[in-house]
């Protein structure tokens, strides 16, 4: 992993978090600043089957993954140094249950008029994985949504939840409307 621990403008060992899915309406961690921001070079996309939070392996859900190519407005997440261990710990433990993402360090661009851009830890999506969904219809993908319950409760939830903070924030994503509006 290439985590880098600074930016310009906080202390050295600040750690930045950026968040495209539940992350965004749930960190699950303390921060000291969220900001709306945009990696480029990845996209959000429902392209993860769920055998663990929202389903199961023989009734898969369907999550979320930053996938290769195009850009993503999300919410990067200022964590200061002395949470720093600890946040990157509750992330693994969260988001790495079954190895699916690659932890990476990303650069982006804040969107609060700074004109600023910090490196940030991002899960990116490893299309190698057997979770990997890859390309599929959005009638598939709408099933595994709605048959997907795991112990993180229903898929469902989950997708109506990311949707109506995506809107809450002005960020259009079409895929994830046209489901939920569908469940």
């Amino acid at each position: 992993m290439d985590l880098l621990l600074s930016s310009t403008h906080e202390a050295a060992s600040d750690l930045w978090v950026f968040g495209y899915g539940s992350l965004m309406w749930n960190p699950g961690f303390e921060h000291e600043e969220a900001v709306p921001a945009r990696l480029i070079g990845a996209h959000r996309s429902l392209c993860v089957l769920s055998v663990h939070w929202r389903g199961t392996a023989e009734r898969p859900g369907l999550v979320l993954g930053l996938d290769r190519g195009g850009s993503c407005i999300g919410i990067a997440f200022r964590v200061a140094a002395a949470r720093a261990e600890a946040t990157i710990a509750y992330l693994r433990e969260r988001e790495q249950v079954t190895m699916i993402y690659r932890e990476s360090t990303r650069r982006v661009w804040l969107r609060d008029g700074s004109r600023r851009s910090v490196p940030a830890l991002a899960f990116l999506v490893d299309r190698g994985h057997a979770q990997y969904a890859g390309a599929m219809g959005r009638e598939e993908r709408l099933h595994l949504v709605r048959q997907g319950h795991g112990v993180g409760g229903p898929n469902g939830d989950y997708v109506r939840a990311t949707a109506r903070h995506l809107a809450d924030l002005g960020i259009a994503d079409a895929e994830l409307e046209w489901i939920a509006a569908r469940l």
